[in-house]
């Protein structure tokens, strides 16, 4: 495919999957990550007990109305629904895009005690290749960050910011929209000051090596924390100014080329993460859409619900179309108390 149309069909796929009044859900937990969830239900984490789950998830009637794209697990691009369908074509089949996390987790990073660096770049390209014959059109890639006595480092903010560039330059290649994701935790005790001034430096770091690397910007989605105070701190910022915050760093830092940005929830509760993301659209307009990429937020009331039974099941997908249709109305600016509650009577 030739430069332009494989620009274009990036483009296009990137402003597909911030759609108005859409965003993804992030399916693509790691079996270590899983099996720690499922046991809080009481649920085994067998293979089989994961395609259920995630079956549950991609054939809710309607998925499509407000999810654009689910980005999937290795395992699980590879499953299949039980009448045999592979759930990359369940998901086009509801006007979902099939999506793909591939890195590899993180290590320690040599000479920064308590920072870690993401791996995964090893036999990416041919990784890339393979996921797009299975039907993924874009990629995740998630870069930690940690706010500390000293840290992070700047050895640590280049090091994630350049092994983000080359993932995503190499996604590029093969035709998958890279999602960049460096999330600033949100553990700790420190304030949403020090939490925006560690965000924006990420941001203009990974910004800087993203250029370098000749990844198109339009052809890209930026995945960030919201600027939020530490879990541990005692002065929790409110919803307006964690809005405030989060969309002043943005602007700051992201180029407006970049089609949109899709936040991680990070650990907040699934509804507060739809609130601040309705309060950051409501500060708008802005010159990239703000959407969500949500996976615990997104899912842990139907996962609750669904507790691995099959006579669940029905219950678990009107919860997790709820939690869907509340943050695509968020992406629009248009969530409100008063629609949770009657869209949940309602369901």
């Amino acid at each position: 495919m030739g430069n332009a149309n494989a620009a274009e069909e990036l483009s296009s796929t990137a402003q597909a999957l911030v759609a108005p009044g859409k965003g993804i859900l992030a399916a693509d937990e790691s079996t270590g990550t899983i099996e720690k969830r499922f046991k809080s239900i009481s649920v085994p984490s067998t293979e089989e007990n994961r395609r259920r789950y995630r079956q549950m998830l991609f054939t809710t009637g309607r998925i499509g109305d407000h999810v654009s794209g689910a980005i999937l697990y290795d395992e699980t691009i590879r499953q299949k629904g039980s009448d045999g369908t592979p759930f990359p074509e369940v998901l086009r089949r509801a006007g979902v895009i099939p999506g793909i996390k591939v890195d590899t987790g993180t290590k320690p990073l040599p000479g920064c005690p308590n920072e870690v660096v993401t791996e995964g770049l090893d036999g990416l390209r041919e990784r890339l290749a393979g996921y797009r014959d299975l039907g993924a059109r874009f990629a995740k890639w998630r870069a930690v960050i940690t706010i500390g006595d000293g840290l992070p480092t700047e050895t640590c903010l280049h090091v994630n910011a350049h092994a983000l560039a080359r993932y995503a330059a190499l996604c590029q290649e093969a035709l998958l929209v890279p999602i960049v994701e460096p999330e600033v935790l949100m553990d700790g005790a420190h304030p949403i000051e020090r939490c925006y001034e560690v965000t924006r430096s990420a941001l203009d770091t990974v910004f800087a090596e993203l250029r370098f690397q000749r990844v198109r910007l339009e052809g890209m989605l930026l995945k960030p924390n919201m600027v939020i105070a530490g879990g541990k701190c005692p002065r929790q910022a409110s919803v307006q100014d964690v809005a405030r915050e989060t969309v002043c760093c943005l602007r700051r830092t992201v180029p407006a080329s970049v089609p949109g940005i899709v936040f991680l929830s990070g650990g907040q509760s699934d509804v507060v993460a739809t609130e601040h993301l309705d309060a950051m659209n409501r500060i708008g307009p802005h010159p990239w859409r703000l959407s969500f990429s949500y996976g615990r937020a997104l899912q842990h009331p139907a996962m609750a619900a669904w507790k691995g039974e099959p006579s669940r099941v029905p219950a678990a997908q009107k919860i997790f179309f709820h939690r869907a249709r509340m943050n695509g109305a968020a992406a629009a600016g248009k969530y409100s108390a008063a629609l949770e509650r009657e869209a949940a009577a309602a369901s």
